[in-house]
């Protein structure tokens, strides 16, 4: 039995859907991390697609695909029924279910999840106010900020804005560092919009000494001293209290359930 199959991912779009239904699912499955996977977006006429059909028969590899033609969809199927090989349809059963429930027919219009709409360029927004405004570049921006995110050094701070930044709000953020001076307009905004971001001085202590040594630095410097990182603690939580604010321990959660809980608040 072949152990790690080639999957093939087509669609006559960018076949980024199939691309995270593929990653997602090979998540579950850590023994084929190093699986071959082929991307063919942009698929546009039959003898194309056929050609790209009789490279996955060659291989014996598994089709993922989010085709939306009637036409190129049937291709598909029928080339599958009659080689036997593997295939998921992404798109068409959904698709099948609501024309169905609704008698609704679908628009079969490739790429049309990223026409450049007003949520497209409204995301592109937040993204650049994300990198310009990262760690604390210009303070003023808290002002223009969806939200603020607050934390001493390793609490996902940046990582945490971008992912906030794909999802259409505008984030800002602060490193918190006891010797540095606080900026006023942290305390002209409305308390609901910034986020305290904590962790234990323990975990923190592991994440900063591997920082050091993948940048080939002493690992034992101070910024990664247990007793530095409980003195920096301390010194946030009497902030985030002083402030009033929403504080989330990031410790045990991926970036993605920390965004959830923050955008509940909204």
């Amino acid at each position: 039995m072949n152990k790690k199959p080639i999957i093939y991912i087509l669609s006559d779009s960018i076949g980024e859907t199939a691309q995270k239904v593929v990653s997602a699912v090979l998540v579950q499955f850590p023994e084929l991390k190093l699986t071959d996977i082929r991307r063919y977006p942009f698929i546009e006429d039959e003898r194309m697609l056929l050609d790209i059909l009789n490279e996955v028969l060659k291989e014996n590899g598994v089709i993922v695909h989010t085709l939306v033609s009637k036409k190129f969809v049937s291709l598909v199927m029928n080339f599958c029924k009659e080689t036997g090989l593997s295939y998921i349809d992404v798109m068409s059963p959904l698709t099948s279910v609501l024309h169905a429930k609704t008698g609704i027919s679908p628009l079969e219009e490739p790429g049309a999840l990223h026409k450049l709409d007003e949520h497209y360029f409204s995301r592109v927004s937040a993204i650049e106010f994300a990198v310009k405004y990262d760690d604390g570049k210009d303070p003023r921006s808290f002002l223009l900020a969806d939200f603020v995110l607050l934390g001493v050094s390793r609490t996902s701070k940046t990582p945490l804005s971008m992912y906030l930044a794909n999802n259409n709000f505008k984030v800002a953020n602060l490193p918190i560092i006891p010797e540095a001076t606080l900026p006023k307009e942290l305390f002209e905004i409305d308390p609901t919009k910034i986020i305290g971001l904590t962790s234990s001085a323990h975990s923190l202590m592991k994440i900063r000494k591997s920082r050091l040594r993948t940048l080939g630095l002493n690992e034992d410097a101070s910024y990664s001293s247990e007793t530095r990182i409980e003195e920096e603690l301390a010194f946030a939580n009497e902030l985030y209290q002083k402030l009033g604010i929403q504080v989330i321990d990031v410790e045990h959660r991926a970036i993605e359930e920390t965004a959830a809980l923050i955008c509940a608040l909204t």
